[in-house]
């Protein structure tokens, strides 16, 4: 049996964090922007996705060909964000959108953004063990598919319909990636580049 077989353990170890994970998600994403909460919720999340995804079994970075998929996966992630900016130009311009946008941006325009910066990268980290990473693995077939689905589903957790049309998109990139480097290394590189892009750019779009 393959390190990355789909074993019992993994199925329901990853069952059970997707549960628990969708319940922290829409938690966080309730509480109101400022608070002090909103940074040990997401923190609490980020634990929540990496103890599961270390939990269901071994975890790989994968490679293309010898080399780690470092630069492919920043270009990725630099390409995917100019797509998403090009889109925000479009949705600030539709009123019932950019309402969901801004809602969700009002966390970024409270309190200092060193701590958000470390939030984002580390949920992003978080977020690829456990869905390129662990569940990916869990899968028998379609991974790309199902995986971005999930991504969104859970995401859907948070009652904005924007964030799971992100998730999925995105799910859907990092999935490309994961199935073409063979690990979790790129789609997290493409993750964190994008949701550092979007943390910083998109206030200012809207």
């Amino acid at each position: 049996m393959t390190p990355t077989a789909r074993t019992p353990r993994r199925v329901i170890v990853t069952t059970a964090t997707a549960v628990v994970g969708a319940v922290l998600l829409a938690v966080s994403l309730r509480i109101e922007p400022g608070s002090a909460w909103f940074y040990p919720s997401t923190l609490a999340l980020a634990l929540v996705w990496a103890t599961g995804a270390w939990a269901s079994g071994p975890l790989h970075l994968g490679r293309v060909g010898a080399d780690r998929p470092v630069v492919p996966a920043l270009l990725v992630g630099g390409g995917l964000s100019a797509v998403f900016v090009l889109g925000a130009l479009i949705v600030r311009e539709v009123p019932v959108l950019a309402e969901r946008v801004s809602d969700v941006l009002a966390y970024a325009d409270q309190g200092p953004w060193l701590p958000l910066l470390l939030v984002t990268v580390v949920n992003g980290i978080a977020e690829e063990m456990f869905f390129r990473g662990a569940l990916f693995d869990a899968l028998r077939g379609a991974q790309v598919s199902i995986t971005a689905v999930a991504y969104a589903v859970v995401t859907l957790a948070t009652g904005n319909p924007m964030l799971a049309v992100a998730a999925l998109i995105l799910g859907v990139v990092v999935g490309q990636l994961r199935r073409v480097s063979g690990g979790l290394l790129a789609p997290a590189i493409a993750h964190v580049t994008w949701s550092v892009t979007m943390l910083f750019v998109l206030p200012a779009l809207f």
